[in-house]
């Protein structure tokens, strides 16, 4: 099947060629979600740094960006296990439409609000919420859907490197837009665009042709498949092992994105387009990031990117703290984006492939809970940290446990290459072992 299909594809082109690297977007479906995404994540982008800015405009307080975080992305931590059940029982594309659906709605009432200057932290608060209470349920059915977009398990990886690609060339427009928006007008257009960009990917998940043999159907209950899932994610290495890790860099990490207004204004003496600048850096390291994965012919070699990055991600931080000078601050940011999109992009990549089909849903659900839901215990803490010992101490000690994370992580390795191996040798990513060795173990 797919393992006679992948060596020998990588072994024959020449090394020159760069054709493998859009090998994904041969398939219709992964070319529509492309299409689509590509115009709402801009969108996205620009609702993020829009919604920091709005907070900080009418609060002036580090511990509200936190708080407005915290509300934002807790639903996700306390909801996204039972909507990996869900995921794994229905249709996934449904699910996404029906998500996206709502994120308009929010996005919109959100534009509504600020346009007609009705808006107050209450209102972004309860919003936020919703975007998260959303957020549950569409990104483990967003993961989940890729490997039923690109029909050859072989080119999932490339898929998932592509995604990663454009979504940091959004992050790299749209932040830039949301400031220039920001400047001539209010956030509040910013808000519109974004409600307005989800048109873009509704169309394209409708416009699908997913085989119905590949919807799920349960034979049991949600709760028998709630400890299915956790049962699998807690008994294997490799998974639990990536998920330790980037529940402890969403934790200590991330939440430096929560910050990124008060080193505009405060740090840098600049105002909106400076945020503009920093989220950019970020999106252009996070870019050149994932495009050097997209060049990869294979996920051999994953496990070793995981812990380089999250030492490279930890340095960007602690230097960015110790900058004053908006071009340093840039370049940190760029070496920051780097780091973090090589590790989040490694990692997802890893664990699609070695996922059990009908795990896959509630496996992607604690990824999410790692990637996403610890996010916000991260933000209420970055925020308090900044409030209490300013915002530039707070990034080096959040790029400290990075580093940290990425130490523990490499003394986890043998284990995890354990564990891999089989799995690596039945997909053929790697050569099986003679048959002499095989019948001695």
């Amino acid at each position: 099947m797919q393992p006679e299909s992948r060596q020998p594809a990588a072994k024959s082109a020449p090394a020159h060629d760069f054709s493998h690297a859009w090998r994904a977007l041969s398939h219709r479906n992964f070319r529509l979600f492309f299409g689509g995404q590509s115009i709402s994540v801009i969108g996205t982008w620009m609702t993020r740094v829009a919604t920091s800015w709005l907070v900080y405009r009418l609060t002036n307080s580090a511990l509200l960006l936190g708080t407005v975080s915290f509300a934002g992305q807790i639903p996700t931590f306390l909801l996204a296990p039972i909507a990996g059940v869900i995921v794994d029982r229905i249709d996934r594309r449904k699910v996404l439409v029906w998500t996206q659906a709502l994120a308009m709605l929010q996005s919109l009432v959100l534009a509504w609000l600020t346009l007609s200057n009705r808006i107050s932290i209450t209102e972004v608060l309860a919003l936020s919420a919703f975007q998260g209470l959303i957020n549950a349920f569409d990104m483990p059915a967003r993961q989940s859907f890729m490997v039923q977009m690109v029909e050859d398990r072989a080119d999932l990886s490339n898929a998932i490197a592509i995604n990663s690609s454009m979504v940091n060339m959004a992050r790299l427009v749209g932040p830039s837009l949301a400031g220039l928006l920001i400047a001539v007008k209010n956030e509040g257009w910013c808000f519109l665009v974004d409600g307005i960009s989800y048109i873009a990917v509704i169309v394209s998940l409708l416009m699908m042709r997913v085989p119905r043999n590949q919807e799920l159907r349960a034979r049991t209950s949600v709760l028998t498949q709630l400890k299915e899932g956790w049962t699998y994610v807690a008994g294997f290495v490799p998974i639990r092992s990536i998920l330790l890790l980037f529940a402890l860099l969403s934790l200590m990490g991330w939440p430096f994105m929560v910050l990124m207004p008060i080193f505009a204004a405060k740090i840098l003496h600049g105002g909106p387009h400076t945020l503009g600048f920093l989220m950019g850096a970020v999106g252009i390291g996070s870019l050149a990031s994932a495009l050097s994965l997209v060049l990869r012919r294979s996920v051999r070699g994953l496990t070793r990117v995981i812990p380089v990055a999250a030492v490279i991600f930890g340095i960007g931080l602690i230097a960015f703290g110790f900058s004053h000078y908006l071009w340093l601050s840039m370049l940190m940011m760029l070496v920051t984006g780097f780091g973090m999109m090589q590790g989040l992009t490694g990692s997802n990549t890893i664990i699609q492939t070695l996922v059990d089909e009908n795990m896959r849903g509630r496996v992607m659900s604690y990824y999410t809970m790692a990637f996403v839901g610890m996010a916000p215990f991260g933000s209420l803490l970055a925020g308090a940290m900044a409030h209490a010992i300013g915002a530039p101490r707070t990034v080096i000690v959040c790029g400290v446990a990075c580093i940290l994370g990425g130490i523990w992580f490499t003394s986890q390795l043998p284990a995890i290459r354990k564990d891999m191996r089989p799995i690596y040798q039945r997909l053929g990513i790697i050569p099986q072992p003679p048959l002499e060795e095989a019948a001695e173990s």
